[in-house]
């Protein structure tokens, strides 16, 4: 009886319920009982004791999976909409904008193309500086995003590597541009990065101007680069297509006014817009540690202004505009839509492409970065206990698998991103690379330590190891490889990987010669007169004794002698005397086949596909 009056009372306390008065609501991952208990329309303690009931001990203040927060609306009643902060943060001010609040805003260019096809020295002779002299191997290895006036307009420059490896880097121009100009060398024509470059600018679904460069060289040819785009689907306007084509020189400043001008047209016709009164949005194009600066990011603004003073959230990351300074260096108190700033002020690195929000609340900023850190911390724990177990069983099944561990330190957040994924693609059944740790800074004891315990490899990129650590390596025979120009990177990381592998051992036939005639002699044993039919024989090599093309033994040959003298080799058409090492067994009509088993290092590009 008690039991069923028990199940009774559970019946009706969910009947008692109380229904959601909003039963569509929007909500984040990490909201707390109080956010949701408000967009609901209940009391904060319905939420709590119904938690409770679930076996669930919340606070008010507790954030909640995004699971809980459905499940429990569903049960008053309501509906939820997954929003990210993000989301939310520009929801919540759409709501007060207006068309009237909208003001026309710069547009953002993303210079794209191959390597070493001039991008750089273009927006060089934009600029008229010399950023590309700055540069390791005079490649880009890093985003640098760049204002430009141009007629009283403002035109913003968003420059990305060319080389394959910095395919992501490329992704995240692409993503946040409103036009690409894909620059392409006049006298090299359609490459590899280039058929990338149009690839990330046809998914961002942006207009795409064509700048043939190079136009000046002896061996240009403007028309092949037109015919060669043209096959990929960009015909040029005079051949009937859409495509915008302005030839143009880096070094003699042929053309780049025509191109800024189409550039301007293109913008104009897209109609671009942004609210300036707005809390700022944004995304983080580059970040990296500045030893007097601490964490500093390379932030594009989207919409709204971005001020001196303002909290906000990036990612994991909190912070707080210390200070603002534009693509020269000089210090700005503010930052409208389409503007390209370096901030500080941030608590740590975040990572390129996150999205940055001004939060007026500094209390919330606080709880969203807190939540997202220990769901960070938790994939990362879960992922490393996972690879763990993974490698320690493939290990056990393989037992002759090779691996590489590394510590990798870089310059930028963007370039160590972009390594470790590159690095991690350097993997094959034969050899495995690990990245153990990858950080933005100097190499400095912890590394050194680190590798001592995980016996790795340290690799920077454009950083050089502190002096305690320099020492530390010495002593400890730590190796460490220090690199400016990525692909010189890969390509030695190549080699040690071959060389961790077995050599692959490949037999060289050097000659054939018949067995005419057998002594045997005391103390030696069986001496075999021989004539070589073909090639040679060395002293020393290794043998096949045949008798009716069937091998009846293989050895090492003890003796060569030609007459009564030892010789090094006897070629083609010339008579011998054989004797191999412990046996004797040779007969008239015998044939012998000499060879040798050399070493050959085995090819990394041959076990990792590209």
């Amino acid at each position: 009886m008690a039991l069923a009056e028990s199940k009774l009372q559970q019946r009706k306390r969910k009947a008692e319920l109380p229904k959601a008065i909003n039963t569509e609501i929007v909500a984040t991952e990490g909201a707390s009982v109080k956010e949701l208990a408000e967009k609901l329309g209940l009391k904060a303690s319905q939420i709590i004791k119904q938690l409770v009931e679930e076996g669930q001990f919340a606070t008010i203040n507790q954030p909640l999976e995004l699971e809980t927060i459905k499940s429990l609306a569903a049960k008053f009643g309501a509906t939820v909409e997954e929003l990210t902060f993000e989301e939310e943060a520009v929801i919540a001010i759409d709501q007060d904008e207006s068309p009237e609040d909208l003001e026309p805003r710069a547009p953002v260019v993303t210079i794209m193309g191959h390597v070493d096809h001039g991008k750089t020295s273009l927006l060089d002779k934009i600029r008229s500086t010399n950023v590309a002299a700055r540069e390791a191997g005079g490649i880009t290895q890093a985003i640098g995003a760049y204002h430009v006036v141009q007629d009283g307009k403002r035109i913003v420059f968003i420059d990305t590597p060319g080389h394959e490896a910095f395919t992501k880097m490329r992704a995240h121009g692409a993503a946040v541009t409103d036009v690409v100009v894909l620059v392409v060398a006049a006298d090299d024509g359609v490459m590899p990065q280039t058929l990338e470059a149009i690839d990330h600018a046809k998914e961002a679904k942006v207009p795409i101007i064509v700048a043939v460069n190079k136009i000046d060289l002896p061996g240009a040819d403007p028309e092949r680069a037109k015919r060669e785009l043209a096959e990929r689907g960009l015909v040029s306007e005079e051949w009937g297509g859409e495509t915008i084509c302005c030839n143009v020189s880096a070094i003699t400043g042929e053309g780049i006014e025509n191109l800024l001008e189409m550039i301007s047209l293109v913008a104009e016709l897209a109609e671009l817009r942004a609210n300036p009164n707005r809390s700022a949005i944004g995304v983080v194009l580059e970040a990296k540690l500045d030893r007097g600066k601490g964490p500093v990011a390379t932030v594009l603004t989207q919409n709204g202004t971005l001020r001196v003073g303002d909290t906000f959230v990036v990612g994991a990351v909190l912070g707080r505009v210390r200070a603002l300074m534009d693509d020269r260096g000089s210090r700005v108190r503010e930052a409208g839509p389409s503007s390209a700033v370096v901030v500080l002020g941030l608590d740590s690195l975040p990572d390129p492409g996150d999205q940055l929000s001004v939060v007026a609340d500094t209390g919330r900023a606080r709880k969203i970065v807190d939540y997202r850190e220990e769901k960070a911390r938790q994939m990362s724990m879960a992922q490393s206990a996972r690879i763990s177990l993974e490698q320690f069983q493939e290990q056990l099944a393989a037992g002759r698998t090779k691996e590489l561990p590394i510590i990798l330190k870089a310059d930028f957040q963007g370039s160590a991103t972009v390594l470790r994924d590159t690095l991690a693609r350097l993997t094959s059944e034969k050899v495995k690379v690990r990245v153990i740790h990858s950080g933005v800074g100097a190499i400095k004891e912890s590394d050194i330590l680190l590798a001592i315990t995980a016996n790795a490899v340290v690799v920077g990129f454009n950083v050089r190891p502190e002096r305690s650590a320099a020492a530390l390596a010495d002593r400890e025979r730590i190796d460490i490889r220090l690199h400016t120009v990525i692909y010189e990177l890969v390509d030695e990381l190549k080699k040690s990987l071959a060389g961790l592998l077995e050599p692959i051992r490949k037999e060289e036939r050097l000659g054939r010669a018949s067995v005419l005639e057998v002594f045997n002699i005391t103390n030696v044993g069986t001496v075999a007169g021989c004539l070589v039919a073909e090639g040679l024989v060395e002293a020393g090599a290794s043998a096949r004794l045949l008798r009716d093309n069937v091998v009846v033994h293989t050895g090492q040959l003890a003796s060569l002698r030609r007459f009564k003298d030892d010789v090094k080799e006897v070629r083609a058409g010339q008579e011998c005397g054989m004797h191999f090492e412990r046996y004797n067994d040779i007969k008239r009509g015998d044939e012998i086949e000499v060879f040798r088993t050399i070493e050959i290092a085995q090819d990394i590009d041959e076990i990792i596909p590209v």
